[in-house]
């Protein structure tokens, strides 16, 4: 537990709003000794910086690599009889897991995700989602409650299929890195990504920074960062 709230901890010094804000604080601290020149550089970098990363063209444009890796599965095997809806978002996530099982006779949805204490989060809140609006039967989900990020989802997801395939539902954006992590533990999941983020419009370039896009641009981030410590230690 210690080694995962350092992880996050760490992750979230390094996001782009938290580069911009210590950018900032920078600025504050020359100014504070009276170096104006360099307060106002830091501030004019801090400022610029957000306006980036918030403006859609840029959001749109770290995010639609990762989104484009993999296409939405439409041609669905009948025969693989197990959906693993990774933790997360569960109402734009869990729609995905429904459709599959309403398309595949006597099949079982593994819902995973660490609850941290909160009834509104992890396994258990999901599996309540999915009964509640899903339709689905209380019978037919297995709860991965354990679990406390996608490395250790894998693993315990080995421990409890084996060799069986299964699908993968997740978001679009972090099904690349979802991949590569099941992949490294010998397991070939059939991938069912969800939750797209990026939408066409010709008019993206006339948006405003807004706070949503901050968000996808930081949703991007994290899953560089996520691919590039795989890279680093394989």
């Amino acid at each position: 537990m210690i080694g995962f709230i350092a992880k996050k901890a760490v992750s979230a010094m390094i996001m782009p709003l938290s580069i911009g804000l210590i950018l900032g604080i920078v600025s504050i601290g020359y100014l504070y000794k009276n170096r104006i020149k360099r307060a106002k550089f830091f501030l004019i970098i801090s400022v610029v910086w957000i306006s980036i990363v918030s403006y859609p063209p840029f959001a749109y444009g770290v995010m639609k690599p990762l989104e484009s890796r993999y296409s939405k599965l439409t041609d669905i095997p009948k025969n693989v009889k197990y959906i693993l809806l990774l933790g997360g978002d569960k109402r734009c996530r869990a729609w995905e897991a429904v459709r599959l099982y309403q398309n595949i006779p006597d099949a079982k949805i593994i819902t995973s995700g660490y609850s941290a204490g909160s009834k509104d989060l992890g396994a258990e809140a999901t599996a309540r989602f999915l009964i509640h609006f899903g339709g689905v039967k209380k019978e037919d989900i297995i709860l991965q409650q354990e679990p406390t990020d996608t490395a250790q989802e894998a693993i315990e997801i080995k421990k409890r299929l084996k060799d069986k395939p299964f699908f993968l539902v997740t978001s679009a954006y972090h099904m690349p890195r979802a991949m590569e992590i099941f992949k490294k533990e010998g397991l070939s999941p059939i991938p069912a990504p969800t939750d797209y983020k990026v939408l066409d419009s010709k008019y993206i370039y006339l948006h405003v920074p807004k706070g949503k896009y901050l968000l996808i641009t930081e949703q991007a981030w994290h899953e560089y960062l996520g691919l590039l410590w795989l890279k680093l230690k394989s």
